[in-house]
């Protein structure tokens, strides 16, 4: 067998040892996604509605629900001297509640406990009232978190899946800051 010969077959036996590619979206979990918080995302999310930008414009013109991003925070350059002003700028869906690390697949107790208290208390307790959960394209972080709100026994969560970029694709964006409780998280 030649070189090129070689090459070929093993490149044949890598792939078929590695699967199929993926060429739609990934499976829903049963629990909550604790690998990579970027990639491929299920398109569905059991007990909850997956909405596109349009859908989220109605409903925020309609029902005023609670946004959430759970889009995590910038971090500063590598390159940036240690001693120089950061003041990162965080652009998001008008009006949203700004919790990063919020959709995390493994938060620790007192983390998990502040979540369902700040969620309790924007909704006044409102199981019913709708509740959009929300961070960037391909990102796993707003899937947990929307799942949690479901098992807490929200019943109008929605997940917009396609996030700030999706928002920013068709509406305007807005600068909003980080909720003072989360932001006084137990990390």
């Amino acid at each position: 067998m030649n070189r090129f010969s070689q090459i070929v077959v093993g490149l044949s036996l890598l792939l078929a040892l590695s699967g199929p590619a993926s060429a739609g979206p990934a499976a829903e979990p049963a629990g909550f996604w604790t690998g990579p918080m970027r990639g491929q995302t299920p398109a569905s999310l059991a007990g909850a509605n997956v909405i596109d930008a349009k859908a989220l414009a109605a409903l925020i013109a309609s029902d005023r629900p609670l946004l959430i991003d759970v889009a995590a925070e910038e971090a500063k350059p590598a390159g940036m001297a240690p001693d120089a002003l950061w003041l990162p700028i965080h652009r998001s869906v008008p009006g949203s509640v700004w919790m990063p690390g919020a959709g995390d697949g493994a938060l620790t107790p007192p983390q998990d406990a502040l979540l369902t208290a700040q969620v309790d208390a924007l909704t006044a307790g409102a199981k019913a009232k709708p509740v959009v959960v929300f961070c960037h394209r391909d990102c796993w972080a707003s899937w947990n978190a929307a799942k949690r709100l479901v098992r807490q026994g929200y019943l109008r969560v929605y997940w917009f899946p396609d996030g700030v970029e999706g928002w920013q694709d068709a509406y305007e964006a807005g600068v909003i800051k980080q909720d003072p409780e989360w932001a006084a998280r137990p990390r």
